[in-house]
Formats: structure tokens, C-alpha cells, sequence
């Protein structure tokens, strides 16, 4: 599937990301969802939802195929029926098209269906029928199975995250050129709900209440700004440096003791870089709760045990021609696991939180130091994961945190040792990528200090291990060290 319709997500991600804040301070003050909102808006439309996913992807293919003139956008019968005949295979697409793009284009078939009315669950499935239409009918190429993963299931997580978002923002009490405002930044976060409410009329319609279907929540942002520096050992020492923005947001409280509603609390991480060759684009980490159980909730500490949707992407690119080589490439769209989050209750100054998480990875992808093919120099792969962390924080002045990022990638589908590259169609070949199993680390240490009101100093430590073991290559280590220093402002 080739994307190239991207609405702004620099927009987007600099008004909600997150990760678990050490130091939060509230947006605004927490209010339930009116009833007479959550009415009005859960009113269930099939047919509006599925006529705006068809409706869609012909538009995009209409697009490709009239405006950019792609080849893969020459349909017909005899290529439809050759994509039911051939079946899925692995596609050659780079990182940035199938681990983030696809899923992107899975939260707008998303969103067409929570607009209108559907739940989580519904909606994820109408994500999965609006990427199976795409694969087997809008392009000429065989379907992707890498595709029809990552789309509906990575669209989930991102479209959640927008469709709340864009919440937030909707207040129908208002009118004029304010609302207008709003409707255009909540259109642009969630293009789908905007549409939904501009054919229902819902977009200049006035109302008693504000029609937030999830009231006023416990949010938390904040934005970085300041130096990142990389270095890739690769046996030289590789550097470059450059600007980077930091967003973090925090939605809902992550200590509610129970709840069964998908993504009342996730964490959204985005990093936006302007450095050089590197990806604007390179790191996004979604954890959305699904459902969560308390243990234990006393005097002493508090520990809830819950079901967790993963997102991660962490891209990078050469630093400069010292090395010529990418320093790392990790993605898991389609992950989810079980998690445990624990508070400590001790003191009245001092804040001790920590988290565990143990993920089942059905897509993921990993680094390549053979397979580069087309746009690819990854590996596809499932397997597992863990994160661990915790923070230590002394009232509202200072914090320092510590986490791990563990992924056990083992990529099973590969080539025949003695195939001929040259003679190879990309386009046509079905493999994961090389016959490999890879222990991927993600390690960073963060430190806060508050300067003054909600302006903090914070320097920023990454540590990215790679260990790839190949079945008809040598082994290969490679490591990644990053820093930031940055100026943070906690809205």
C-alpha cells in the first residue's frame, strides 16, 4: 500500500503525547461527561462509517491513480482476481511507509467509525475491512500480510489516541469565529470525525452542552525543546547533532483502580527532529490501557494489574558518511500485553511510581544488516517484549526516571542462501527478510529541574543495543548512544 496523504502530524503531536509523567500538572480541572452528550453521540450509523471508509480509499486511489500516476494504482478485474489468486505475501516498503503510514491510514477508518457512534472494538473492525478492501481491490501488487496487521491494529492505538484528542478540543456552545477554530484543529487531528460532523451538521449546530463524549480528563502535556546528539559505534565512532522537539501527554489517571474502557488512560511520546539526514519523525510510543484490576490499594501503595495496547517506532537514518550506516530501526504496530503499576504511599514529599510490562509482538521489525532490497533494510518479525520503569520525584522541583525497553524479534519466513539479488523482483519476492532472531534495548535515563513556574531543565540519556543472530551471516552488535538537552514547559 503506498500513503503519501499525511495531514500534519507535527500539528497533531504538539497538542497530545505522552509517556508516564514524573512531574504532571493538570491542563484543566477534571469534569465527567454530560449525559445528554454521550447520548447524543453514541448513536450508532453502519452505513455512514462504511460508506466514509469506501468512499475513502476510492478517493486515495483516485488520487494515486489520476494525480501522482503511480504504478500500482493501474487497476482492473484481472488484477483483482490475480491478488485473490496469488494471496498475501511480504511487501519491500520502507520503515517510514509500513510501521507508521499504514497504520496512520488505519486510524482514518478508525475514526469513520467511532464518529459515528461505534465503540473500540466495532471500529477496530471496520479499520480491518477498510485495509482487506484496500489490499485486495486498490492496487495491482499482491496484498501485504505485513498491511493488513499494522493497518487496522496500529490504527487502532493512533486513532484512539486522535479520536480523544480531538474531544478535547469540540465545544458545541460556541459559535462564530471561535467554533470555527475549533472545529478546523479537531478536523485536522481526526479528518473523519470532522467529516462526520460537517454531513450531519453537527459541525455549526449550537448545543446546550459542550458535546466532549468524555467530559474533561485528567490530562497532562509537555513540550521539549532543545540539542540532541547521536553516536553510532559501528567500529568508528559516528556523531551529529542537531535540534529536536520533545511531546509527552498523559491522558486520564493511571491509578484509577478499576476500569474496562479502552484507553480511559494512555501515554503518548513523540520526538520531532530537525537534525541533519535523520527522520522528522523518530520516535512515537502509544500505551493505551484496555482494562485494569486493583491488588492492592492501602495506606502503604497502590498496584493495579491491566491488559495494555503497545505502539512503538524509532526510526534513524545515517548520521553522516564517516560510517555510512544506520545507527537502528525498532517498530512493534501490533502489540499487546499485560502490565502491572505500582505508587508508593510512604511520604508526602517524595513520589515513587514503577511499571512492569510483558507485550506479545505479532508484527514488529528490526534492522537489517543484509536484506536491503527496494526501499526495505529490515527485518519483519513477531516475537515479545518488556518494559520496565520507575521515577523518583521531590514535590513539583525535581525527578529522575529510568526505563527499559526490551524485544526478543525473531524473523521465521526468510530468502534461500543462494539467491540472485540481480535477478530478483521486489515486488514479488516473499520473505520476512534474512533467517535472523535479534535482542533489541531501548534504556533512557531522564532528570527534571524546575527553573521557574512550569519551566523545567531536562537532559534526556538513550541507550540502543542491537544483538542479531543470523543463520547464514555473522553475528551482529551494534550500539547507539543519544542525549538531549532540553528546556520543557508543563502546560
Amino acid at each position: 500500500m503506498k500513503i503519501f496523504l499525511f495531514f500534519p502530524i507535527l500539528f497533531v503531536t504538539s497538542i497530545n503525547s505522552l509517556a508516564q509523567i514524573s512531574i504532571r500538572h493538570q491542563t484543566a480541572t477534571p469534569k465527567i461527561a454530560d449525559s445528554t452528550d454521550i447520548s447524543y453521540y453514541s448513536k450508532n450509523n453502519w452505513y455512514r462509517a462504511g460508506g466514509i471508509t469506501v468512499g475513502f480509499n476510492i478517493g486515495l486511489w483516485a488520487f494515486d491513480r489520476y494525480i501522482k500516476k503511480g504504478d500500482y494504482a493501474y487497476i482492473s478485474l484481472n488484477s483483482m482476481r490475480r491478488n485473490f489468486k496469488k494471496g498475501f505475501i511480504w511487501d519491500n516498503d520502507n520503515l517510514e511507509t509500513n510501521m507508521f503510514a499504514h497504520p496512520y491510514h488505519g486510524n482514518l477508518h478508525f475514526n469513520a467509525g467511532r464518529a459515528n457512534g461505534l465503540n473500540y472494538w466495532e471500529s477496530g473492525g471496520l479499520a480491518l475491512a477498510g485495509s482487506a478492501m484496500w489490499e485486495m481491490f486498490m492496487e495491482n501488487e499482491y496484498p501485504s500480510t505485513n498491511d493488513i496487521i499494522a493497518t487496522p491494529i496500529g490504527g487502532m492505538a493512533i486513532g484512539e489516541v486522535f479520536f480523544r484528542t480531538s474531544d478535547l478540543i469540540l465545544d458545541d456552545r460556541r459559535t462564530g469565529s471561535s467554533r470555527f477554530g475549533l472545529e478546523f484543529a479537531s478536523f485536522l487531528i481526526s479528518p473523519m470525525r470532522g467529516l462526520t460532523r460537517i454531513m450531519s451538521g453537527d459541525a455549526w449546530k449550537k448545543r446546550a452542552t459542550s458535546g466532549k463524549q468524555f467530559g474533561v480528563p485528567d490530562v497532562s502535556v509537555e513540550v521539549s525543546m532543545g540539542v540532541r546528539g547521536l553516536e553510532f559505534e559501528d567500529p568508528v565512532i559516528d556523531k551529529g547533532l542537531g535540534f529536536a522537539t520533545n511531546i509527552n501527554v498523559e491522558y486520564g489517571d493511571r491509578f484509577e483502580a478499576e476500569t474496562n474502557k479502552p484507553y480511559d488512560h494512555f501515554t503518548f511520546r513523540a520526538n520531532i527532529n530537525g537534525q541533519g539526514s535523520q527522520p522528522i519523525l523518530s520516535q512515537l510510543n502509544i500505551i493505551g490501557r484496555l482494562y485494569s484490576a486493583e491488588l492492592i490499594n492501602n495506606s502503604k501503595d497502590f498496584l493495579s494489574i491491566g491488559v495494555f495496547q503497545h505502539f512503538d517506532y524509532y526510526d534513524s537514518d545515517t548520521i553522516s558518511e564517516v560510517s555510512s550506516r544506520v545507527p537502528y530501526k525498532i517498530s512493534t504496530p501490533a502489540s499487546f500485553g499485560v502490565g502491572l503499576i505500582h505508587k508508593s504511599k510512604r511520604s508526602s514529599n517524595w513520589e515513587f511510581t514503577s511499571f512492569a510490562h510483558l507485550n506479545g509482538i505479532l508484527l514488529g521489525a528490526t534492522l537489517s544488516d543484509h536484506y536491503i532490497l527496494d526501499d526495505r533494510n529490515y527485518n519483519l518479525a513477531s516475537g515479545f517484549g518488556w518494559k520496565l520503569g520507575s521515577s523518583l520525584a521531590y514535590k513539583d522541583i525535581f525527578s529522575i526516571s529510568l526505563t527499559d525497553e526490551g524485544y526478543r524479534m525473531f524473523t521465521w519466513k526468510g530468502y534461500p542462501q543462494n539467491i540472485n539479488w540481480e535477478t530478483i523482483n521486489e515486488k514479488t519476492l516473499n520473505a520476512q527478510g534474512d533467517h535472523s532472531q535479534a535482542i533489541l534495548h531501548v534504556a533512557c535515563l531522564r532528570m527534571d529541574l524546575k527553573l521557574k513556574n512550569r519551566f523545567y531543565l531536562t537532559g534526556i540519556g538513550y541507550s540502543y543495543t542491537r544483538d542479531t543472530n543470523y543463520k547464514y551471516f555473522e553475528n551482529v552488535f551494534s550500539s547507539t548512544v543519544e542525549s538531549r538537552l532540553m528546556l520543557t514547559y508543563k502546560f
